[in-house]
């Protein structure tokens, strides 16, 4: 940004980093309470996908308990829970054969609804707006903005029409500068928000390191006889080796829609291991492969998501906002469900924030905003109870699949949680090994009608950004792509990422370097996670730019 350059400024009450489910919820809990009391809050949700939905991926499985809570009455609001849970099946699958397994606890789903989370999303947000809550999509939040004591006191949206030289270009436009009493970031795994204010801060200290998974699922039209409205199938096992962490998922929803996905545990070792490539192969087995006979694939898309669960969760709160949803990592992993929580986190900061705002606490009293009761209220609630029993099933998989079960099965069965002990995580980017030290893994080509390669699915992901901008993907050393990365581990970030973004070319002089093709990116954070050295760094595009996904 430039000293010259006049930004405009908008003021808030209460300003929400994120349209998802923890955001949403948040604000609509916040119009709630003030209606209830009667009085005005100005409340705002900043979204950079070019709708609300836009930048949403999961599974999904909705279990109903926190909208319950927020929206009593969401069954006569047409809400888009279409399709509820009445089958369960867990897999364990070899190369030829599939074992079904007894379904574990948390997993079943008698009372979930099968759902697309964008869909949900867009309700949400038009309940929101129904209560005075503005929206604001397309609007990417490039920066934190401090007040001269340090606290947090909104956000900068990032320049429009910024050239690759970092020059204007001629359809420049200045960001805008979000003030609020309060900022709530509920930006989702890995947020690069809530990535530099955990640092700035220290949220992470006393914490374990966070862990994750990539999330890669495409959307299904399949054949009517094929079709199994509400049926939830998950798998274990093959394609992936027994060290690295990992499984699918097929929900049958009404109108023939299969959602299938897959997920890998960034722990995994082997730098020659593509996530994508697994999923691929993963629909080749022949308990899964027939049900995609005379199946048209529509949609496609990755996401990360966090997998550290309760002793990974950071310090909530910072001077002038606090962290929400998926953004401090409320996943429950065993139950394969994080919605719940997220919107239960959302509502449960609404309340702490809306009761320091009307005891007058606030910048606008000279006093910085910190909700100190968010995380005390939160952890008397259902949600850090859920987590905390389920803590030790995730990095019990350390040493295998097979010590994994077992383990699980022990705690879940025999000792239901209450473990005397705490097992702890370790960074996913320091799981690698040297290439040297693995096996090469050789992948079949893409047939292009069950199986296919990055770039049409990239396609059939509605990515877009504008060519001619700053390439959000920055590296600290550009050495270090080859000197390390190559070097070492042969170039892992041109496997892990699902999107093809990164590709080793050679120059005039036949030297190798790395080539980012930015444009590609779905945003899924893996490379900003996964990179052995750290090096790269994933920071928000121009507003709008992205995935489109239209129902996943």
């Amino acid at each position: 940004m430039e000293a010259d350059v006049e930004r405009d400024a908008m003021e808030f009450d209460v300003l929400i980093v994120g349209a998802g489910p923890s955001g949403l919820s948040a604000a609509i809990r916040l119009k709630q309470l003030a209606r209830q009391a009667g009085r005005d809050l100005s409340v705002c949700v900043l979204e950079k996908g070019s709708e609300v939905g836009a930048h949403i991926l999961s599974g999904a499985v909705l279990e109903p308990r926190a909208l319950d809570e927020l929206l009593p009455g969401w069954k006569e609001m047409d809400a888009p829970l279409t399709t509820p849970a009445t089958e369960d099946r867990f897999l364990l699958l070899t190369k030829k054969r599939a074992l079904r397994l007894p379904t574990p606890p948390g997993m079943g789903n008698h009372g979930n609804y099968i759902i697309s989370l964008g869909d949900l999303c867009r309700w949400l947000a038009a309940q929101a707006e129904a209560l005075g809550v503005e929206v604001y999509p397309g609007f990417a939040a490039s920066r934190a903005l401090f007040d001269d004591t340090g606290a947090v006191k909104g956000v900068a949206t990032g320049d429009m029409g910024i050239g690759r030289d970092g020059g204007r270009g001629a359809n420049y436009q200045p960001g805008i500068d979000l003030i609020a009493r309060q900022t709530l970031l509920a930006e989702g795994c890995r947020g690069s928000l809530t990535k530099t204010l955990i640092e700035r801060f220290g949220l992470d200290d006393g914490a374990d390191p966070q862990t994750y998974g990539i999330g890669i699922k495409e959307l299904w039209e399949v054949a009517a006889a094929r079709a199994r409205p509400g049926r939830a199938v998950h798998t274990i096992g093959w394609p992936l080796d027994r060290r690295t962490y990992g499984g699918s998922f097929l929900y049958h929803l009404e109108g023939n829609l299969l959602a299938v996905g897959f997920v890998v545990g960034l722990d995994y070792e082997n730098p020659f291991l593509s996530p994508f490539e697994e999923f691929q192969r993963f629909k080749t087995h022949p308990a899964i492969r027939p049900v995609f006979e005379g199946a048209r694939r529509i949609a496609y898309g990755a996401r990360a998501l966090n997998e550290g669960g309760y002793q990974s969760v950071p310090k909530l709160t910072f001077p002038g906002g606090a962290l929400i949803g998926c953004a401090a990592g409320f996943l429950n992993v065993p139950k394969i469900k994080g919605i719940h929580n997220a919107m239960k986190s959302g509502m449960v900061a609404a309340e702490a924030v809306f009761a320091a705002i009307d005891d007058g606490i606030g910048p606008a009293a000279g006093v910085a905003l910190e909700p100190t009761s968010y995380p005390e209220k939160l952890k008397e609630s259902w949600l850090w109870r859920e987590l905390y029993r389920v803590r030790n099933i995730r990095p019990g998989f350390r040493r295998g699949l097979w010590a994994g079960l077992a383990h699980a099965a022990i705690d879940a069965y025999i000792l239901r949680g209450r473990a005397p002990w705490t097992l702890h995580h370790r960074p996913d980017h320091l799981a690698l090994e040297p290439a040297s030290a693995c096996e090469p893994i050789a992948y079949p080509k893409p047939d292009g009608v069950l199986t296919f390669d990055r770039l049409s699915s990239v396609y059939v992901s509605n990515t877009n950004h504008e060519e001619d901008q700053p390439v959000h993907l920055e590296l600290a050393d550009p050495a270090k792509a080859i000197d390390v990365n190559l070097a070492l581990y042969d170039a892992p970030e041109t496997r892990y990422c699902p999107a093809g973004v990164y590709e080793i070319v050679n120059d005039p002089a036949g030297a190798p370097r790395l080539q980012i093709n930015a444009q590609n990116c779905v945003h899924c954070k893996t490379c900003d996670i996964k990179d052995p050295t750290q090096n790269i760094n994933w920071v928000v595009p121009e507003g709008g730019g992205g995935p489109n996904y239209p129902n996943m």
